[in-house]
């Protein structure tokens, strides 16, 4: 595992498009599907990564939190599957429905998605806009495997606050960090 900052994909840059396999509905599903009226929250995850392990279940709460407030979430795992066999489709859906994912959780076999949102690490997050724009990428919160932070979710949930206030999101933010996505 290396230790990897998530790279910053630029604010105001708009979500490229795609379309993956959803593990838990074996169905298709794109960008489009994910818009809501409010915002997207795109993440990059994996099964294996420690970093992600540490803040699964934030993740879980906090699209139950804001899902029915008009706000969309995906995760999106991109890592080389035969490299490393955790993080295979199968094994996305067991994890999808032992968590209760609320939310679809695409396989990524070509990269080709993570690479145009300049996705580097697990977990990395992005938000957009209603316009599809981004206004914050960065990390969930302050809390790492080992460093006593509890977790809370709070820099994603204080941008996603802001967007449902009609506010800005503050442009100060902090790089996620975790494991570097498993490249072909």
């Amino acid at each position: 595992m290396a230790l990897t900052a998530s790279s910053m994909l630029a604010l105001g840059t708009k979500a490229p498009d795609f379309k993956l396999m959803d593990t838990l509905t074996g169905k298709s599903y794109s960008l489009k599907a994910a818009k809501e009226s409010k915002a997207t929250v795109i993440m990059f995850i994996c099964n294996h990564c420690p970093y992600v392990k540490h803040v699964i279940h934030e993740l879980v709460q906090l699209a139950k939190d804001y899902q029915a407030k008009g706000i969309s979430f995906v995760a999106i795992s991109a890592n080389d599957a035969e490299g490393y066999p955790e993080d295979a489709p199968e094994k996305m859906t067991q994890l999808a429905k032992q968590l209760g994912f609320s939310f679809p959780y695409l396989y990524d076999e070509s990269q080709s998605t993570a690479k145009a949102y300049q996705a580097t690490c697990t977990p990395d997050f992005f938000i957009f806009d209603k316009d599809f724009l981004c206004v914050y990428r960065g990390q969930l919160d302050g809390s790492r495997p080992g460093n006593k932070i509890p977790v809370t979710g709070k820099a994603i949930r204080s941008a996603l606050d802001n967007i449902l206030q009609g506010k800005p999101v503050n442009p100060h933010q902090i790089p996620s960090m975790g494991c570097n996505i498993k490249w072909k």
